[in-house]
């Protein structure tokens, strides 16, 4: 089965537990797959080690078994750290002001940019970004290819 399929339990696993998918990357081989399963609350709090234990006892008791993985996967969950995912238009309303790293052909390929907010023209979600030299720009987000946050050192 694919990467969808599997996303599509992981989330719905999460869910049931008050957990919301912010990114699952697999790696590792065929034989030997390793899931990397990173997730935040719903009700925003930190996520602690014992939600971490929590998500991959529920996770290990859907996958062990399944035809989604091999049975010698490797499962990691995490929080999604500080260069996190940004996966919806609510991530992008949520970190306004921050910035981030954005990967888009209409901003000429992988850029790093301010986060503005979100608009919708025509049905659809634009980003508004803030290059370095201040000059906003919109972007489709469902032209965007990845997005992250970028962790700014305070000097």
């Amino acid at each position: 089965m694919g990467l969808a399929a599997l996303e599509a339990v992981v989330e719905q696993v999460l869910g049931e537990l008050g957990f919301e998918l912010v990114e699952l990357r697999r790696g590792g081989t065929s034989r030997r797959p390793v899931l990397d399963v990173r997730m935040e609350r719903v009700d925003r709090v930190k996520v602690t080690i014992e939600d971490c234990a929590r998500a991959s006892r529920a996770l290990e008791a859907q996958l062990d078994g399944s035809q989604l993985v091999s049975p010698d996967y490797t499962l990691e969950v995490s929080s999604p750290g500080v260069e996190r995912r940004l996966r919806h238009a609510g991530d992008w309303r949520r970190f306004s002001g921050r910035r981030a790293r954005v990967l888009a052909p209409s901003l000429g390929g992988r850029v790093e940019v301010e986060l503005v907010g979100v608009d919708e023209q025509a049905g659809q979600e634009i980003g508004i970004v803030r290059d370095l030299k201040g000059e906003e720009q919109r972007v489709p987000l469902a032209d965007v290819k990845e997005a992250r946050l970028v962790l700014v050192w305070n000097n």
